[in-house]
């Protein structure tokens, strides 16, 4: 599939290695997000503006666990 109709097409990150990592699906209007260790369980939706955000935090840092 496309991704964007019917089921969804599952993707992560090129840089996982370790198993703990998440895939994400984009859809028309909502980012699919679920634990790629268990693909069978929960799937959580985000708007994309949000998600978005939530990637840009990321990337910043701001989620960092202090050493």
């Amino acid at each position: 599939m496309d991704g964007l109709s019917g089921a969804p097409r599952w993707r992560k990150s090129s840089h996982s290695s370790s198993g703990a990592c998440v895939e994400v699906a984009p859809r028309p209007d909502r980012i699919l997000v679920r634990d790629s260790k268990n693909p069978d369980g929960a799937v959580l939706s985000f708007g994309h503006e949000p998600f978005a955000a939530f990637v840009a935090g990321v990337a910043r840092g701001e989620f960092d666990r202090p050493h």
